[in-house]
């Protein structure tokens, strides 16, 4: 029987001991290092990303942070865009209105013939045979079916036949009251297109002339009256012209 023999150096045994107590305490100081820092990062709240992580972040930042920024200009600029539009639709709907006032004044106070194109025929007081004493008004002689207008806005006091109530030698006839106690009177028509209490402007349509009434031929016979009511007539030609026209 053999007996195994070992062959030892004196000391090694020591000397490994030690180096495996030296390298147990180094790695237990790292590890107690490490948690340290660990342990302060996390009392901090700070974490610490490598450098290319930060950069990257910075530059999503810088991007989402110039896309709000333009979306805010846009938004900016379209609601500009729309306030200047409303200010443009008002300002041009203050002028229509304003246009459409002023052309409503001028028409109101204006006065125009009753009649375009005509012939002045039978004057304001004279002497015939067709008339108990002399005349009462204008004739202007147009054919039948002529459009005849108001020649200044005003009310329709008297329409109808018989004269409207002042004889049958006016035929169909109409009267309209204006301001200042004016009125304007339209004989011997063969159509009347307003009713009584009807507000009427310069210039619209009445009726059409005709020969209805005592008449000779068609014409638009025209007074100008101080009431509604036949025998206070004025000389018409003299009062148009009296407001700028030309007869």
């Amino acid at each position: 029987m053999s007996q195994r023999t070992e062959s030892r150096i004196p000391g090694t045994s020591r000397l490994r001991t030690r180096a495996a107590f030296l390298a147990l305490g180094l790695g237990a100081s790292a590890a107690v290092g490490t948690g340290v820092a660990v342990a302060a990062d996390a009392a901090s709240g700070a974490m610490t990303l490598p450098a290319s992580a930060a950069a990257s972040v910075q530059r999503q930042a810088a991007v989402q942070a110039k896309a709000a920024e333009t979306a805010k200009a846009a938004k900016a600029a379209q609601a500009k865009s729309e306030a200047a539009a409303k200010s443009a639709a008002a300002k041009k709907a203050a002028a229509k209105k304003a246009a459409a006032g002023s052309a409503a004044a001028k028409k109101t106070a204006s006065w125009i013939n009753p009649v375009k194109t005509y012939t002045l025929s039978a004057s304001f007081a004279q002497a015939g045979n067709l008339w108990s004493s002399t005349h009462s008004g204008q004739d202007f002689a147009v054919s039948s079916g002529t459009p005849v207008v108001a020649a200044h806005g005003g009310t329709v006091v008297k329409a109808g036949g018989n004269g409207a109530g002042d004889g049958p030698a006016y035929g169909n006839a109409v009267v309209i009251k204006h301001g200042n106690g004016t009125y304007s009177q339209y004989a011997h028509l063969s159509r009347i297109d307003v009713r009584i209490g009807q507000t009427v402007g310069t210039g619209q349509r009445i009726a059409l002339s005709g020969n209805t009434g005592n008449s000779s031929g068609p014409h638009l016979h025209f007074e100008i009256r101080t009431s509604a009511n036949y025998g206070t007539a004025v000389d018409p030609v003299a009062f148009l012209r009296s407001k700028g026209l030309s007869l």
